[in-house]
């Protein structure tokens, strides 16, 4: 378990860095998550992705365009990452108040196999109401997770059982869904509350 935390938070630690050196871009990987790069041979994060909400509706990018976006991926059975990151994403909406309403806190499950629509909506009661969970198939997660450049891998446990392991930052889009920066695993809170700010003045 510590080992797989352990990965995680340093796969987030470089896409933080990586993110900050080339001015909100990531130099693509060796394998292709298609269409190719766009000449300069790097990619813009985000993309087209088409998941469930937690009523059983369809959601896509098309309907986070319009506000800017915090978005978390991760996984119910969490047990560390996911609700601290949940929890620091409820106190700062209720920091920014009113302004919250302005913004999409997404939460994007990492794990098709146990996180279902019922599942991730009995998980986010535990958090704010404004918290949008979404899940999907595994091909559709697989999609979104390429589209906004997030590593995760499901790692067998000792006693038969899983976790999953995966990048703990919360990506920033902006509300024409453009990558605005990224928000890391236990950053300071007040760094983080000026961060939102910034995305919601963009919008």
């Amino acid at each position: 378990m510590m080992r797989g935390r352990r990965i995680g938070l340093i796969a987030a630690a470089i896409l933080a860095v990586v993110l900050t050196v080339v001015g909100f871009t990531i130099v693509t990987g060796s394998k292709s998550t298609g269409g190719g790069p766009r000449g300069s041979g790097v990619a813009t994060v985000g993309g087209p992705f088409t998941l469930t909400g937690v009523d059983g509706q369809a959601v896509t990018e098309k309907d986070l365009l319009g506000k800017p976006s915090a978005i978390f991926f991760g996984f119910t059975y969490c047990p560390e990452v996911c609700p601290t990151t949940l929890s620091e994403l409820s106190a700062l909406a209720d920091q920014l108040g009113s302004d919250a309403d302005k913004l999409n806190l997404v939460f994007i499950s990492v794990d098709a196999e146990r996180d279902g629509p019922e599942e991730m909506k009995q998980y986010l009661t535990a958090f704010d109401s404004r918290i949008i969970g979404l899940t999907g198939t595994p091909e559709q997660i697989d999609a979104a997770a390429k589209a906004f450049k997030i590593y995760y891998t499901k790692v067998p446990l000792d006693d038969g059982d899983y976790t999953m392991d995966h990048t703990a930052s919360v990506i920033l889009m902006d509300a024409y869904g453009k990558f605005f920066g990224t928000m890391a695993y236990e950053e300071a809170m007040s760094v983080m509350l000026a961060k939102l700010k910034r995305l919601i003045g963009e919008g």
